[in-house]
C-alpha cells in the first residue's frame, strides 16, 4: 500500500512500512479541503479578499490545488468570497481614505485580482460623487503644505510626478499645476 507525506506543499508517495508514525493517518482529500476551507475563512475574517487572493495565500500555505478550489468555491457559495464587494471596498478606501486618483484606483483593484469589468464598474461608483478636479486640488495642497504657488520648474516636475504617480489623469494634473505656477 502507498501513502503520501507532505513535502513543502506537495504530498510525496511512500511506502507505507516507511511513513513514520508521528505523522499519523495519511489525510484525505475530504481532510485537506475542510481545513483550506478553515484557512480561508480565517483569513477572511481578518479582512476582505478577492478570490485571487484567497487562491494565492492558501497555495503559499502549502494547501493543494484540488483542496484549494473545492475551498474556494464553498467559500463563494456561502458569499464568504464576493469580488463585487470587494472591489466596491477598496475603491472606497482608496478615494475616500487615500484620496487616490481613477487611475490608481484601477491599479491597486487589477493587483488584487479583481477582473476588469468589475473594477470599472466599482471605479466608476466610487467616483460618482467625487469632482476629480477638488481630488486633485486637495492632493497638491497637501503637498505644498500651505504655500499658495510652485516656486520653479523643478518643483514643477516633481509635483507633476508625485500627482501622476496618485493615479490622476495628465491632462488635468498639467491644467491644476499651470493655474498654480507662480508668475515671475
Amino acid at each position: 500500500m502507498t501513502v503520501s507525506r507532505p513535502v513543502i506543499g506537495f504530498w510525496k508517495p511512500l511506502e507505507s512500512s516507511v511513513w513514520p508514525k508521528s505523522h499519523g493517518n495519511v489525510p484525505s482529500l475530504k481532510t485537506m479541503t475542510a481545513s483550506a476551507y478553515l484557512d480561508g475563512l480565517k483569513m477572511l475574517a481578518r479582512r476582505e479578499l478577492s478570490e485571487a487572493q484567497v487562491r494565492q495565500r492558501l497555495s503559499r500555505r502549502g494547501h493543494e490545488l484540488e483542496p484549494i478550489e473545492a475551498a474556494v468555491e464553498r467559500l463563494k457559495s456561502e458569499r464568504a468570497i464576493d469580488d463585487v464587494r470587494v472591489a466596491e471596498a477598496i475603491a472606497r478606501t482608496e478615494t475616500t481614505i487615500k484620496r487616490h486618483g481613477r487611475l490608481r484606483v484601477r491599479r491597486q483593484l487589477e493587483h488584487a485580482g479583481i477582473a476588469a469589468p468589475t473594477a470599472r464598474s466599482a471605479v466608476d461608483e466610487a467616483f460618482s460623487g467625487i469632482d476629480d478636479h477638488l481630488l486633485i486640488e486637495a492632493a497638491l495642497a497637501r503637498r505644498l503644505r500651505g504655500r499658495t504657488g510652485i516656486a520653479d520648474d523643478r518643483e514643477f516636475q516633481k509635483l507633476y510626478r508625485y500627482l501622476i504617480a496618485q493615479g490622476f489623469e495628465a491632462d488635468s494634473v498639467m491644467r491644476t499645476l499651470t493655474a498654480h505656477r507662480r508668475q515671475p
